[in-house]
């Protein structure tokens, strides 16, 4: 995510012309900046970014700040962004979150 390469449309207009560049919520290309601040698919995520508040003006904290990395972190492994689903991952009973 923080270097561009990540399962997204952004990526995949550079890279890899076969794939769609849409984001399934309808956005005709699906951006980093989109998935991370925009997207309603990812709404209920972005709590993980409540302590960068009012500092979080842009990406540029969650991508370049240890409280933003770790943030980032915590809500890709919520929402399942970046990933080829972009959904959250399965629930497991035997290690709930």
């Amino acid at each position: 995510c923080r270097l561009g390469h990540a399962f997204m449309g952004e990526y995949y207009q550079r890279h890899v012309p076969s794939e769609d560049v849409a984001c399934p919520c309808g956005k005709y290309l699906q951006t980093r900046d989109h998935i991370l601040l925009d997207c309603e698919r990812y709404d209920e995520h972005r709590h993980h970014f409540a302590a960068l508040r009012p500092d979080l003006n842009g990406t540029h904290v969650l991508l370049s700040t240890r409280k933003g990395i770790s943030a980032l972190a915590k809500f890709i492994q919520s929402s399942g962004a970046f990933t080829k689903t972009g959904e959250p991952p399965p629930l497991d009973p035997i290690h709930p979150p």
